[in-house]
């Protein structure tokens, strides 16, 4: 391998949005923000959207949908049509 053109492989914190569950692994990605994890060391975080813990076919947990809304819009759109 060559020298100096690998990113650094380091520990970072990867925080859940929608759960507020942090998992701490490693990863070449770079943050500038920073969290104090349980081991009392200070870790890079990146805040992600979605992670298993809040995504629906891990959890098995549907969210529930605007649906309604859309329908009622494409009725009130399209009713005086034909």
């Amino acid at each position: 391998m060559k020298a100096d053109i690998h990113p650094t492989y380091e520990p970072i914190v990867f925080r859940d949005l929608a759960s507020g569950v942090a998992f701490l692994t490693r990863a070449t990605i770079t943050s500038s923000k920073t969290i104090e994890w349980e081991d009392g060391k200070t870790y890079p975080v990146h805040d992600v959207e979605i992670s298993s813990e809040s995504h629906p076919f891990y959890t098995g947990k549907q969210r529930i949908m605007d649906a309604a809304g859309r329908v009622e819009r494409f009725n009130d759109r399209y009713k005086n049509f034909g």
